[in-house]
């Protein structure tokens, strides 16, 4: 059981780290970026990103911690490595609230973007791009932060299990 709740540990934190490094990205860098662009390539430009997002590289590393961070919780609370507890279920508890931001504010925001046609006119695009930039990089550096903390959790977690010294 040690063996499993190590490879929990260990692949939750993998999917941790790449999560934040994915969001810290967008905070840093890209969404600064487009955020010089004119509004048509502002909005295409996301609506682009929020489609091609959705792939194996990051639907993995998205939802595969939360199941074995619940598995981790499990074993840690029937007596493999219980000092580990805490941290795994505040690593949880965490990235959950990251996983929850993403569904309940920037999927929805992601959503409506999408629905400006090709078609749209600048005040369109200009409305579109108001409704939606602020907001997404306000939530994304939410995520940002909770999947970081998450990650500061799992790394303490591990230390503490005795996989890393």
């Amino acid at each position: 059981m040690r063996t499993l709740q190590t490879a929990a540990l260990l692949a939750s934190a993998g999917g941790a780290a790449l999560m934040a490094g994915l969001f810290c990205a967008f905070a840093y860098a890209v969404m600064p970026g487009l955020s010089r662009n004119d509004d048509r390539a502002f909005v295409r430009s996301m609506q682009h990103v929020n489609r091609a997002v959705i792939n194996g590289w990051f639907l993995v590393p998205f939802l595969a911690p939360l199941p074995l961070l619940v598995l981790a919780t499990v074993l840690a609370a029937r007596g493999h490595s219980p000092g580990t507890l805490p941290w795994i279920v505040t690593a949880l508890v965490l990235f959950g609230l990251a996983f929850l931001v993403t569904g309940t504010r920037n999927v929805p925001l992601n959503d409506a973007l999408d629905e400006v046609g090709a078609d749209a006119s600048p005040s369109q695009l200009g409305a579109a791009r108001a409704a939606f930039e602020s907001r997404w990089v306000r939530w994304n550096t939410v995520r940002a932060v909770l999947h970081t903390a998450s990650l500061a959790a799992l790394l303490w977690a591990i230390h503490l299990h005795g996989a890393i010294v």
